[in-house]
């Protein structure tokens, strides 16, 4: 048994939300109380003095693509600010490179190339999509392949699309497009599922790479605070962790989706959310109902301002999702489904309700389902969440990265975006993530958007940008720990400091209900403890 003393400790537990002491024996905290009492009370127990600092319980990325983001660290970091330095980049590593060696990148905005538009402090004109004449004039003996921050638009140089057997005579796949010119030649811009036709070509990594990339990532994501993960990657990422977990490796608590194309396979074989243990358990089927909005195709009522014949992509409709659900439903699996435009929230939320009957009608118990992103809604589908039971799975972090293409592509209706407080209000959980590697999954980015709906250059102004939607750090830091318990199915043993709960906990130098909020951009765990063990200690 060890006690962890002389500390500000939030519990996130009502029945004694402060405390100065944790006993914790195993992997359990076994009393939570005042320093002289546990001290008196567990005389024989390890002690450790944590100084006077912070203590929270370990938080969570609610909605993180784990594989993706380990792999990100070893590709060029295409976040720029300009072209120009996209390439430059690129071409470094093209220096470095054997000919014919793919070239991989991630995080490009072709929105963020652009100077600012009047009157907008920080924000983006709509800069011009990048080609693939672009990339050949730098890389003209390397395939290069480089996703958007959205990971929703590819780019691709011509060799990439010729080993791809991509040309200008090729169709758009359903539900994506491979852009053209004004003379109908590829531009090298891949849309959606047409990034499938260059990515089933890159060199497919193995799962003994995916293991090592996320073991090598773990450190970097204990040192941020984060001690769980909801994961929405794919097969080759689920048995990565499952070779983790078996070598004992396996520092992270994975809720794991299930991708829907693979949704009879998980039924045949019986599989329902919860299957596993505190360590690797399965999570919800993650469906796609439209794009995002850096590339335009976000499924909207509305077209896109000065796009009037831009509704975005619509993957399918509230039916066709219900027939889905229907089979996960009756076989115990829940659903998380991608919804960024308000059409396609809609949508979900139309084939939510169909499910909710089923569950009624058949006396099946209702599961958690989810939205994830929710990232404009139409006003009069804002309360259905709650009315629902629909879980609100959002990225604090992309209303201050998306604010102003939100304002230039969605116009007044970006007043319905990102609307965190709306949902509180109407009753919805509220669950919070980064989107990482869209976002940098450090939750205190997040924590910083959702009080400030500030950049942190404190763009577009002191109160934010719609600033109603500002959150309390209570609520956020509640997104980040309880919300994701309860969407686990874990609210029972996660999420709070409390007796008989996992010791799952970070150490904090700083407390982040009293200093102000650009200091959490500066923010990180001094220390990161899982099931009673230390695992990172700075």
């Amino acid at each position: 048994m060890k006690i962890l003393y002389n500390a500000r400790v939030y519990t996130l537990d009502a029945i004694c939300p402060i405390a100065s002491a944790i006993a914790i024996e195993r992997e359990r905290v076994v009393a939570i109380g005042e320093t002289e009492a546990l001290l008196a009370k567990f005389d024989q127990a390890e002690k450790q003095d944590i100084g006077g600092k912070i203590i929270l319980p370990g938080l969570t990325d609610a909605h993180l693509h784990l594989q993706n983001y380990a792999l990100s660290l070893q590709k060029i970091d295409c976040e720029t600010n300009t072209l120009d330095e996209c390439l430059r980049r690129v071409e470094e590593r093209v220096h470095k490179a054997q000919p014919g060696e793919w070239i991989l990148g991630h995080g490009w905005n072709q929105n963020n190339w652009s100077s600012p538009l009047p009157g907008m402090m920080g924000g983006t004109g709509g800069g011009n999509w990048p080609t693939a004449a672009d990339l050949d004039k730098i890389a003209p003996n390397n395939p290069v392949y480089l996703t958007a921050k959205s990971l929703h638009a590819g780019w691709a140089n011509s060799a990439a699309l010729k080993l791809a057997g991509i040309t200008s005579s090729s169709p758009d796949p359903v539900n994506g497009q491979l852009q053209r010119d004004g003379k109908g030649n590829l531009t090298g811009i891949l849309l959606e599922t047409a990034m499938l036709l260059a990515e089933k070509i890159i060199p497919e990594p193995s799962v003994e790479a995916v293991a090592n990339a996320i073991e090598q990532a773990q450190p970097l994501l204990w040192r941020m605070g984060i001690t769980g993960v909801h994961d929405f990657d794919r097969r080759t990422c689920f048995m990565a962790l499952q070779q983790l977990h078996a070598e004992g490796k396996l520092k992270l608590r994975i809720t794991k989706s299930i991708p829907i194309e693979h949704l009879e396979h998980a039924v045949e074989l019986g599989l329902r959310t919860g299957f596993g243990d505190d360590w690797l358990r399965i999570g919800s089927v993650k469906a796609f109902m439209d794009g995002a909005l850096g590339p335009h195709t976000a499924a909207m009522f509305q077209p896109y301002e000065n796009e009037p014949e831009n509704r975005g992509i619509l993957n399918m409709d509230a039916e066709e999702l219900f027939e889905s659900g229907r089979q996960a439903v009756e076989a115990g699996l829940s659903m998380a489904v991608h919804a960024i435009g308000d059409r396609a929230n809609h949508e979900v939320l139309e084939a939510y309700e169909q499910l909710r009957r089923i569950e009624r009608d058949r006396n099946l118990p209702p599961l958690r389902h989810r939205i994830e992103h929710v990232q404009i809604l139409h006003p009069d589908d804002a309360g259905r969440l709650a009315d629902l039971g629909v879980i609100a799975s959002m990225q604090p972090v992309h209303a201050t990265s998306d604010m102003y293409m939100a304002d230039q592509f969605w116009g007044k209706r970006a007043e319905h975006s990102y609307a965190w407080s709306t949902q509180l209000r109407n009753g919805a959980q509220l669950v919070f993530g980064s989107d990482a590697p869209v976002e940098s999954p450090n939750p205190f980015l997040g924590l910083h958007a959702a009080v400030t709906r500030q950049r942190a250059d404190g763009s577009p102004g002191s109160e934010g940008w719609y600033p109603e939607q500002r959150l309390s750090m209570q609520q956020a830091i509640e997104g980040f720990i309880l919300g994701p318990a309860y969407a686990a199915g874990m609210e029972t043993r996660l999420g709070k400091l409390a007796s008989g709960y996992l010791a799952d906990l970070i150490v904090l130098n700083q407390d982040p209900f009293v200093i102000p909020p650009s200091d959490l951009l500066e923010m990180e765990a001094s220390a990161t403890m899982l099931g009673g063990k230390w695992a990172w200690q700075g």
